[in-house]
This record gives structure tokens, C-alpha cells and sequence, in this order.
């Protein structure tokens, strides 16, 4: 069957094999940050791109740097991208292998939770892309079974996220063993200011693209905030489930022990869940996702590690079933959801202890999560329900002060009440 030819595409310069390796993908339209950063890389610029999960980040550096590296003779890898987890490394490995079956360039993969041996065979036969997590990647260098000499072009994918997961080293390590000529592109959801004093030295007179900003969140996304008790959380999770006839969810824990507590509590009720955090082997993360793709299960709860390895569409909710402490962990988690235009729920239960991660949730994007009851639970007292007339904007009048039993502070007054 001959992959279609769109033409949008064709026109950011892209050749006719990696067009139609786009058709095969089924896109027919570039997203604002492809249609920005393919010319952009295809002219051997150094770029720094941030974008909303969901805005085809991925596509948006392979397609060029398929087509950079396409004359390049020899065993390579001429183009090399490091990616913080598993379930990234993989989807980016799906990407490419359904372009590289019409441009008939080698790509492979290497991360951890897989065995040595086919990845050290792949790489013995030569190819042309590598994907590969920072830790696997190391292990394989100082192993002597890949060589990083011949890389022309490097990505470094969910930068911010590789920093805040302690991969900073090992990616300094990796950028070390490449060439020092070579094109660099750093892609993620945000590029915080933290981390720009750390990429400035890693890349040659970039050029930025932003296609938002840090903090916004998707406007295909309904955001409503819960507010209950933590002993009421998993049956408000349970009833939200079946009075909003939710068929896909996917719900976010803080700690792992709290994903396999709540996929129990959830299996007990006669819900299919499948289970995602560090501590599950790279086989039944899989295939848990693979599982919650096709429709097999109606849940996957995860932790935040995975908050970005979680790429499928049709998630008719996220259920933040606690209040992430890392503001940008929520803007990552809920993106999950309202993919490709579609609309999506989120709904955040909070708990009386977790007033001030949401206020700073709300300080970092700017705008009110809105209260939301689900009708005909029977909330317990004691709950804090924060005043709708709340600011979204930090001021030192916002500073929490006063105590729970008169009202005060985030509890009570200008910021909520108790029910």
C-alpha cells in the first residue's frame, strides 16, 4: 500500500521518501512547532524548542534529521537522541522505524530493562539513528560497543526532565564522546530558566522556538479540582468513574506504594487496571501501556516518572489522585489528555494537607482550577474547599497565616472553608 503524500509537509522542505514516511504516520497537517523547527534544522541550526505535551515534539526533530544524516556513509550512528526514560526512547523508536521503512535508514534502541545482546548486535551492524536512555547509553560506552564519533546531529529530548531525574551527568558524559562539530537540538515541554546556563555551553548560537509558555496548559483540557479527605479519595475515584462513564483513565500517584494501593482498591471493584512506576519490569510496563492502548484496560494508574511516557490518544480523563508537588509535573500530567483537539477532563483531589501545592499549581499557570462536586457523593466533614474569589497571582498578602480551626489563612477567609 503507497503511504500517502502531504503536502504540507513537502512544503517545509522535507524530500519525497521522509513525506512519505509522514503519510504513514497519518498526519497530513505540520503542528506549530514542526512547522517551526523543520526548516529551522533542516537549515543545520542549533535550535532550543519547548511545546505543550501533545504538539508533535517527536516529528518535529525527526523528519529533519532523518533527511540531515540520509547521504551519511558507514556504521555510525550519525545522529544520536537521549531521551530520560523507557517509554520515551520507545516511542520515538516507533516513530522512526515507520519513516525509516520509506528512506531504508537503520534505527535502533537502547535502554535499560532490555538484555545487552540484540542491542550490542544492532549496533554492530551499523545504524544510521540511535535512540537511547542515559544510563543504558553509558553502560554500552564504556563497554566499547558504541562509538558516539560519527554523530552529526543530537537531540536531547525532555532536557528538563533528564536534569530534575539526576541524568545531567551522564548526558555531559554522552555530549563529551560526540563530535564537537555537530548540530544540537534541545527539545521539551518547558525550558525552565534553571537549565539554561547548563544547555548554553552544549549548543552553537541556538535558535529558540516557543510555541507556549511555561505553566500554560492545554486548552482542550476541562480542569476541575476535588476537594475531599484522604481517607474518601479512592471511593470518590471509584464514583467518579461510573457517574461520568469515563472508558479510559489515567490516574497519578506520588508514590509508587500509593499506584499499587489504589490499582487493588480498583481491581477489588471489578475495574481492568493496569499498574506503571520504576519499580515494574520494562516487560509489564509494556504491556500494561500496550494493553491500555488498545482498549483492554479501563485504568492505568502511574507515577510521575511516567508522566511523559504516556502517549495515547483517546484518554477520556486524567485523575490526579494526588496533587502533584512540582507544578510542572501537573501541567504534564494533564496533558495526557485533550490530545490532537480533542477534549479531555482532569479532575485534581485535594486533600486539606495539599492546599499549598495546589495554590502553587495555580501561581505557575496562572489561573483557577474550578471546584467541582460530583453529584450524590457524600463528602466526609472536615474537607477544605478553597474560595473561588482566590487569587491566581503570588503576593505576599497570599502568604498562608492563621490556623484551621478559626478559618483563616488558605484553610478559611480568603482562600476557603471547611465543609
Amino acid at each position: 500500500m503507497t503511504a500517502a503524500f502531504p503536502q504540507a509537509f513537502a512544503a517545509l522542505g522535507l524530500s519525497d521518501d521522509i513525506v512519505r514516511g509522514v503519510g504513514a504516520l497519518g498526519f497530513t497537517e505540520p503542528t506549530p512547532v514542526q512547522a517551526e523547527s523543520i526548516p529551522l534544522i533542516l537549515a543545520g541550526q542549533d535550535v532550543i524548542a519547548s511545546a505543550q505535551t501533545g504538539t508533535g515534539k517527536t516529528c518535529a526533530f525527526v523528519l529533519p534529521l532523518l533527511q540531515r544524516i540520509a547521504s551519511l556513509k558507514g556504521k555510525g550512528p550519525h545522529a544520536l537522541v537521549v531521551t530520560p526514560t523507557r517509554e520515551l526512547a520507545q516511542q520515538i523508536d516507533d516513530v522512526c522505524k515507520v519513516v525509516c521503512a520509506e528512506t531504508h535508514q537503520k534505527v535502533a534502541i537502547v535502554m535499560g530493562g532490555a538484555k545487552f545482546k540484540p542491542q550490542i548486535s544492532a549496533l554492530e551492524k551499523g545504524v544510521d539513528l540511535l535512540v537511547a536512555t542515559p544510563g543504558r547509553l553509558i553502560d554500552l560506552m564504556d563497554r566499547k560497543v558504541v562509538n558516539l564519533s560519527g554523530v552529526r546531529v543530537l537531540v536531547l529530548d525532555e532536557a528538563d526532565r533528564m536534569l530534575d531525574m539526576g541524568f545531567w551527568p551522564s548526558v555531559r558524559q554522552i555530549v563529551r564522546a560526540c563530535p564537537k562539530k555537530r548540530q544540537t537540538l534541545l527539545f521539551s515541554a518547558t525550558i525552565p530558566p534553571s537549565i539554561k546556563p547548563t544547555v548554553d555551553a552544549m549548543l552553537d548560537n541556538p535558535v529558540s522556538v516557543a510555541i507556549s509558555t511555561i505553566g500554560e496548559t492545554a486548552e482542550t483540557v476541562d480542569e476541575a479540582l476535588m476537594p475531599v479527605v484522604p481517607g474518601q479519595k479512592t471511593s470518590l475515584l471509584e464514583a467518579l468513574i461510573a457517574e461520568k462513564r469515563l472508558g479510559r483513565v489515567l490516574v497519578f500517584c506520588r508514590t509508587k506504594s500509593r499506584v499499587d494501593q489504589v490499582a487493588d482498591a480498583l481491581r477489588k471493584r471489578g475495574l481492568t487496571v493496569g499498574v506503571m512506576h520504576a519499580d515494574r519490569p520494562q516487560a509489564a510496563r509494556e504491556r500494561a501501556l500496550e494493553r491500555f492502548r488498545d482498549g483492554k484496560l479501563a485504568v492505568l494508574v502511574a507515577t510521575d516518572v511516567m508522566s511523559r511516557g504516556i502517549d495515547v490518544s483517546g484518554i477520556d480523563a486524567v485523575v490526579n489522585y494526588d496533587v502533584p508537588l512540582d507544578p510542572e509535573d501537573y501541567v504534564h500530567r494533564i496533558g495526557r489528555t485533550g490530545r490532537a483537539g480533542a477534549v479531555g477532563q482532569a479532575y485534581t483531589f485535594m486533600g486539606p494537607d495539599e492546599v499549598g501545592p495546589l495554590r502553587e499549581i495555580e501561581y505557575f499557570t496562572k489561573k483557577i482550577i474550578p471546584v467541582v462536586d460530583l453529584e450524590g457523593f457524600d463528602y466526609s466533614a472536615g474537607r477544605i474547599v478553597p474560595n473561588a474569589q482566590r487569587s491566581s497571582v503570588k503576593t505576599k498578602r497570599t502568604m498562608f497565616s492563621g490556623s484551621r480551626s478559626r478559618g483563616r489563612g488558605p484553610m478559611g477567609g480568603r482562600y476557603g472553608r471547611h465543609t
